[in-house]
C-alpha cells in the first residue's frame, strides 16, 4: 500500500537519478589518456577529499554550477588543454546510455508509477549542462510525468519560486509531494516551501533509493 500523505514523487536528477561526475572519473581518465586515479577529489562520495565541494555545500561563495565549471577546468588542465563545462559533461555523458542511470532510480520510479504515484523531475541544471538533444536520448526520462528544469528560468533551487513552479506544472499541492535531492540546501528549501523532503546520500545511493521506496510504502 502506498503512502497516504503523498501523491507525487518529485526528484532531483543529477546525482539522485544520474550518476554524479565524480563516479565517472575512470571514464574521463580513460578518454583523456590519463593514469587511473589521476582525479582524487570525490565531491559527495567523499567530501573529505574535496575542499571545494565542502565550500560549496557550506554556501561559502561557490555555487554548484561554479563548482563544476572549476572541475571542468581542472580536468582539462590535467590533460594539458582548456576545457569548459559543456565539454566536460559531453566527455562523461555522451552517449546517454542506460548505465548512467542508477538502478534504484529505475526500479523505484517504475514501482511508484505502478502504485499510482505521480513522478516528476525538478532539476537545476539538466538542460544547462547537457542540452535538450541529450535529454531526449535518456530513456529513463520517458517514464516521468513532468520535467521541471530550472535552467529554463534560471530561478534555481532552493529558491521557493522553483518549488512553486513545480507545483504549478505538476498540478500537485506542495504538501502532497515527496521531494528527494542530494543537496542539503535544496532539501531545506523544499521543506520551507511546504514539501515533504528527503536527503539523498550519493555515497550510499542504492540504500538511499531503498529509503525512498520505503517512505512510499513500496517495499
Amino acid at each position: 500500500m502506498g503512502s497516504a500523505d503523498v501523491d507525487l514523487l518529485l526528484l532531483d536528477f543529477g546525482g539522485v537519478c544520474l550518476l554524479n561526475p565524480v563516479e565517472l572519473h575512470g571514464r574521463a581518465e580513460a578518454q583523456l589518456g590519463l593514469p587511473p586515479g589521476t582525479f582524487t577529489w570525490m565531491g559527495p562520495v567523499d567530501p573529505s577529499t574535496d575542499q571545494l565541494w565542502r565550500t560549496m555545500i557550506a554556501g561559502e561563495g561557490v555555487t554548484e554550477r561554479e563548482y563544476w565549471a572549476q572541475r571542468a577546468r581542472d580536468v582539462g588542465a590535467a590533460a594539458g588543454r582548456e576545457m569548459e563545462l559543456a565539454a566536460y559533461m559531453e566527455l562523461l555523458y555522451e552517449p546517454p546510455t542506460p548505465e548512467l542511470i542508477r538502478p534504484g532510480a529505475t526500479a523505484t520510479v517504475t514501482a511508484a508509477l505502478a502504485a499510482g504515484y505521480g513522478v516528476s523531475i525538478l532539476t537545476n541544471d539538466m538542460r544547462a549542462f547537457h542540452g535538450r538533444q541529450w535529454e531526449h536520448g535518456v530513456e529513463f526520462l520517458s517514464l516521468v510525468d513532468h520535467i521541471v528544469d530550472c535552467s529554463d528560468t534560471n530561478i534555481l533551487k532552493p529558491d521557493p519560486r522553483a518549488f512553486a513552479r513545480a507545483e504549478e506544472i505538476t498540478g500537485v499541492a506542495a504538501d502532497r509531494m515527496l521531494f528527494v535531492d542530494d543537496q542539503p540546501r535544496s532539501v531545506a528549501g523544499a521543506e520551507y516551501a511546504g514539501l515533504k523532503a528527503m536527503w539523498f546520500d550519493i555515497a550510499n545511493a542504492e540504500s538511499s533509493w531503498a529509503d525512498v521506496a520505503r517512505r512510499l510504502g513500496l517495499n
